[in-house]
C-alpha cells in the first residue's frame, strides 16, 4: 500500500513531496494504515482542545510513530510556531512523515514557506502547491508567504 492509498477516506489527503503525506483529521484506523505504509513522524497542527472523535497522542504511541503536535491558531499566527513547524518538517525530511490539521488549511500555510525556502518554489507556484494540499484561508496563506519573504537568504 501507498503512503497515500492509506488514507483513502481523509479530507484533502495529498502528497505533496515523495515523502510527506498532508490531509485533515485522521482516524485511528488511518493512522494505523499510514503506519503500516510506513510513516514514522506525525505533525499536529491542531490544538489540543479541539475536539477529537480519539487519543490521537496514544493512538501514535501504540504505533511507534513519532508524534509532535505544534497548535497552528488562526488569530494568533506568530514566527515562533512556524519556526517550529519547519524545525520538525525538516528533520522529517525524506522519512514518511503526515502533517495534518482538521482539514489540511493550516497544513497549506505553515507549508508555504517550506515550498519556498527549502523546495526552490517561486511565490505562485508555492501558492498552488499549498491550495493543493487544502489552504483556503486568506489569513494563512499571508502568514506563509510573509515568514518567507523575510527569512529568503
Amino acid at each position: 500500500m501507498s503512503l497515500l492509498e492509506a488514507l483513502a477516506g481523509v479530507p484533502n489527503a495529498a502528497e505533496p513531496l515523495p515523502w510527506l503525506l498532508t490531509c485533515g483529521q485522521p482516524s485511528a484506523d488511518q493512522l494505523e494504515a499510514a503506519g503500516e505504509a510506513g510513516v514514522r513522524t506525525v505533525i499536529d497542527l491542531r490544538d489540543p482542545m479541539e475536539a477529537r472523535p480519539f487519543d490521537e497522542p496514544s493512538t501514535l504511541e501504540r504505533l511507534g510513530i513519532t508524534y509532535h503536535n505544534i497548535p497552528v491558531n488562526v488569530g494568533a499566527l506568530d514566527d515562533a510556531t512556524l519556526g517550529q513547524v519547519l524545525e520538525v518538517v525538516r528533520g522529517a525530511a525524506g522519512q514518511p512523515t503526515m502533517l495534518h490539521c482538521a482539514s489540511a488549511n493550516r497544513v497549506g500555510g505553515a507549508l508555504l514557506p517550506y515550498f519556498i525556502l527549502d523546495q526552490g518554489l517561486d511565490e505562485q507556484a508555492a501558492v498552488d502547491a499549498a491550495m493543493r494540499v487544502g489552504l483556503r484561508s486568506a489569513e494563512l496563506l499571508e502568514w506563509g508567504l510573509d515568514y518567507a519573504r523575510r527569512h529568503r537568504a
